[in-house]
């Protein structure tokens, strides 16, 4: 195993300019503060999914032409075909292939903050979306309607699998290994959307689901008339409506993204054997339990603050989760994707080891004092913090829409425990490396 493309550029506390508990109970009271304020000032819904100032014509008529959305994916398609092949029959490591590193860096990591400025951009250019389109044509069939009752379990199943692959597998960044992991996820995924439609994408394609649920912390949105607007960015989030498996995607990012801070940590790496495959898959198991204990927990007590029924809860305010992971994506991977996200352009300049310079970087070496350690630790602890506060801040806005203030906020406090306890438990991690 070449454990490079997995060592995921966490600060230790020794790069902040602060002690380690200073920063999680300054963390802890940050959340605690936000909380009260809000029970203060914050009377009435005040986040609604079809405000925005509308974008100029132009601007919106460029964004959504079919011309970009067509370029987009012939060079979607065209990369991920580009690091298929050169995975499968390209130098055999990752030391010298770039394959892995466009897949667990620039793709997985690049992703999130692709989906958050700009939307549900794979969705747009989602090769799978291509090829299927391609397969309809040449087959007349559509598939039938989608199990809505299914939500984004499938998605969630798919996401479980990958951040084990990327976490625990043994040999994960073998470019071989790689490039049938890709082959399979895809070939899977075009079966499945044959039985079911292009439907199948949006709740079935984990990345695909991942980028959209992201997308909706993203300040460009759009109204439910189709309208392209500039808006707040956490209305995306208040729409309050069920969404079957919406928590467990939630859960599998934060409790996965956690567990690799856990894997960092002194600790782990004083008492755990190198490469477990059972400690590994045992640590990822119990900390996506974990957060998701906790999360079911704090509902279970709002509904019977609120008086509601137990299932409520969780379904309706699932979404408020998603700024919290992705506040531990940036926190976890904010360094590794600036910095060792350099091996994808390094190697991709000349992908056969041939001689070519096809981007003008071959022979280059990864820049670490491109991000100097002060700031990876400021973005680090900021990230966790905020990520939890603006949970706190949709989740408390979501409560108003159904109760008065004054049970709002009783039905809250659970919730809001839990974020505090997050946010400790976040930063410890954090600052144990």
């Amino acid at each position: 195993m070449h454990a490079t493309v997995l060592a995921h550029g966490l600060g230790g506390r020794t790069d902040l300019p602060m002690d380690g508990l200073t920063a999680i109970l300054g963390g802890g009271a940050a959340i605690a503060a936000s909380f009260l304020a809000l029970t203060i000032a914050w009377r009435r819904p005040r986040l609604f999914p079809d405000d925005g100032r509308p974008l100029p014509t132009r601007l919106a008529h460029a964004l959504d032409a079919r011309a970009l959305t067509a370029a987009g994916r012939v060079i979607a398609l065209l990369a991920t075909a580009a690091v298929v092949v050169v995975a499968l029959t390209g130098p055999a490591t990752d030391q010298r292939n770039f394959a892995p590193w466009a897949l667990f860096v620039t793709f997985w990591v690049g992703l999130v903050p692709a989906s958050v400025l700009f939307g549900p951009v794979w969705r747009r250019v989602n090769p799978l979306r291509t090829l299927h389109a391609a397969l309809c044509r040449l087959t007349g069939a559509s598939g039938r309607a989608y199990p809505r009752r299914l939500g984004y379990w499938p998605a969630a199943a798919w996401l479980t699998g990958f951040v084990w692959f990327e976490l625990v597998a043994p040999d994960r960044s073998d470019p071989r290994l790689v490039g049938l992991l890709i082959l399979g996820y895809a070939l899977v995924n075009l079966i499945l959307a044959t039985v079911y439609g292009a439907s199948w994408f949006a709740f079935g394609d984990g990345f695909e689901a991942y980028s959209t649920l992201l997308a909706r912390i993203c300040p460009i949105g759009r109204r439910g008339d189709g309208t392209l607007v500039l808006r707040t960015p956490l209305t995306g989030l208040m729409r309050g409506d069920p969404e079957p498996g919406l928590v467990a995607v939630a859960c599998v990012l934060i409790g996965s993204t956690g567990f690799d801070g856990i894997t960092r940590t002194t600790y782990w790496r004083d008492n755990v054997v190198p490469r477990s495959l059972t400690a590994g898959t045992l640590g990822l198991a119990a900390a996506i339990g974990v957060v998701t204990a906790l999360y079911l927990g704090a509902m279970r007590v709002t509904a019977a603050v609120t008086g509601e029924p137990s299932g409520a809860p969780p379904v309706r305010f699932a979404a408020t989760l998603l700024p919290i992971a992705l506040g531990y994506t940036v926190a976890h991977y904010f360094s590794f994707f600036l910095l060792e996200g350099q091996m994808t352009v390094i190697l991709a300049s000349d992908p056969y080891g041939t001689g070519l310079n096809l981007l003008g970087s071959t022979g280059r070496r990864v820049d670490y004092a491109a991000v100097p350690s002060w700031l990876t630790a400021l973005v680090q602890v900021n990230a966790i913090v905020l990520g939890h506060i603006a949970a706190t801040i949709a989740a408390h806005d979501l409560a108003l829409r159904t109760h008065p203030p004054a049970r709002a906020v009783r039905g809250q406090i659970p919730l809001a425990v839990t974020m505090i306890a997050l946010t400790c438990a976040g930063l410890l991690a954090l600052l144990s490396g």
